[in-house]
C-alpha cells in the first residue's frame, strides 16, 4: 500500500451526526471508500473531544453513537478502518514524541486555539494547547498522505507538515507531509440563518435520527421575513443568492433556506420559489412543511438500518474491536520505528 494514497478521517464524538456532517464530510467518505487507490480510516476522534469542557457520560454514549451512524450511513468494515481514537494508544504516545519538535509559541499562535480560549476562557488547559500535535499524530501514526479537512483545520495540516519535516530533518523518520484535499460534498446551511449546520451551535442542525415531527419542529424556528423582495445573484458562479425583503434588509436565513430546498427537492423547487419572492410571495409554511417531508424521506432507509444496529449490539462491539486491532496494527509499527529513530529502543 502506497501511504500517499492513505487516507484519515475523523469526528469528534460530541453528539450524533447531522446533516452537515453527512453531507459535508461522509459522503465523500463514502466515494473514498468505493475507490480502491485508497486504504481509508475513519476515525472517532474521544480523545480530542476533552480539550473543550464535556459532560462524562455523553461523551461514553457518543462514541458508540457515531459508530453506529458511521455503519448506518454505509462506512463498512471490511472496506475501511473504522475505530475510536482512544483504543488506539499509540495515538497519545506519538503526539507525546511530537511535542518534543514543536514549540508552545507554535501552538499558542494558531487561530483555532485563540478562538477556543476566547469560547472557554475557564478551560485554557494543555490538552487544548496539544491539540494541534495529537492531530499530526493521528495523521502520522498511519504515515496518511491525504487529509480531507475544511479550511479551519488548514493551520492544523501546515502544523501537521512542519512537524513531520523537523522528525524526518532531526530523527531520520519518513513521515509524508499530509496534505488536504476536497471530497465530493455539499455545503449545508445553518438553520439559524448563519454560517453553516454545525454541532457547537443549537439550533442550527438536524441530526440523521431525527423523525419527521422534530424535523418540522427545527424548521419552524428557522428565521424567515415577509416573503417578498428581490432575489441578486453573488459571486461569478451564478449560484449564490442574496435575498432582500421589502424592508431593504437581507435575509439569510431565507438564502439558507432555499440552499435545503435545492439539496433535498432539487433546483427546479428552488427556482419556483425565487420566482414566488419576486413575485406573489413564498407561504413559509408549506416551504418548511414540504421541505421536512423531503429531507425525512432521505433520512428513513439510514434511521432503518439504524434500528437494525442498534438490535445487534453484539455486531457494533465486534465492528469496534476489530477496527481497532486493525488500526493499532500499522500505529504499533510507526511508534516502533519512532522509538528506535529517537533512542527509546536498541536497534534490533
Amino acid at each position: 500500500m502506497n501511504p500517499t494514497k492513505r487516507v484519515l478521517s475523523g469526528i469528534r464524538a460530541t453528539g450524533r451526526l447531522h446533516l452537515g456532517n453527512y453531507l459535508g464530510a461522509v459522503k465523500g467518505m463514502l466515494a473514498l471508500q468505493a475507490d480502491e487507490q485508497y486504504q481509508t480510516l475513519y476515525m472517532v476522534a474521544d480523545v480530542h473531544t476533552i480539550t473543550t469542557p464535556y459532560d462524562v457520560e455523553e461523551l461514553r454514549r457518543n462514541r458508540r453513537e457515531v459508530i453506529i451512524d458511521y455503519l448506518a450511513v454505509g462506512l463498512d468494515p471490511e472496506r475501511s478502518i473504522i475505530f475510536q481514537q482512544s483504543e488506539v494508544n499509540q495515538h497519545l504516545e506519538l503526539a507525546f514524541y511530537l511535542s518534543a519538535v514543536t514549540t508552545i509559541g507554535k501552538m499558542q499562535h494558531l487561530p483555532t486555539f485563540k478562538d477556543k480560549v476566547k469560547q472557554y476562557p475557564q478551560h485554557n488547559t494543555m490538552a487544548l494547547l496539544n491539540y494541534p500535535i495529537l492531530m499530526a499524530a493521528d495523521i502520522l501514526l498511519y504515515k496518511a498522505g491525504l487529509v480531507p479537512v475544511g479550511k479551519d483545520q488548514e493551520p492544523h495540516l501546515e502544523a501537521a507538515r512542519e512537524i513531520a519535516r523537523r522528525m524526518n530533518q532531526d530523527y531520520g523518520t519518513d513521515f509524508p507531509e499530509p496534505v488536504s484535499f476536497k471530497t465530493e460534498g455539499d455545503y449545508v446551511p445553518s438553520l439559524t440563518g448563519e454560517g453553516k449546520m454545525s454541532k457547537s451551535v443549537e439550533g442550527s442542525y438536524i441530526n440523521l435520527t431525527d423523525d419527521l415531527e422534530t424535523i418540522q419542529h427545527r424548521l419552524s424556528a428557522a428565521p424567515t421575513d415577509s416573503g417578498q423582495g428581490k432575489v441578486e445573484v453573488v459571486g461569478d458562479d451564478q449560484k449564490s443568492r442574496r435575498f432582500v425583503d421589502q424592508s431593504g434588509a437581507e435575509s439569510e436565513g431565507v438564502a439558507n433556506l432555499l440552499s435545503l430546498v435545492e439539496l433535498f427537492e432539487g433546483e427546479d423547487k428552488r427556482n419556483k420559489y425565487e420566482a414566488d419572492y419576486q413575485g406573489a410571495g413564498i407561504r413559509y409554511g408549506e416551504l418548511k412543511q414540504d421541505l421536512a417531508v423531503a429531507i425525512y424521506e432521505q433520512l428513513e432507509p439510514i434511521q432503518q438500518k439504524r434500528r437494525e444496529l442498534e438490535a445487534d449490539p453484539g455486531y457494533v462491539d465486534r465492528v469496534i474491536a476489530e477496527g481497532a486491532d486493525k488500526a493499532r496494527q500499522i500505529a504499533v509499527e510507526t511508534v516502533e520505528e519512532v522509538r528506535q529513530k529517537m533512542g527509546l529502543r536498541q536497534w534490533q
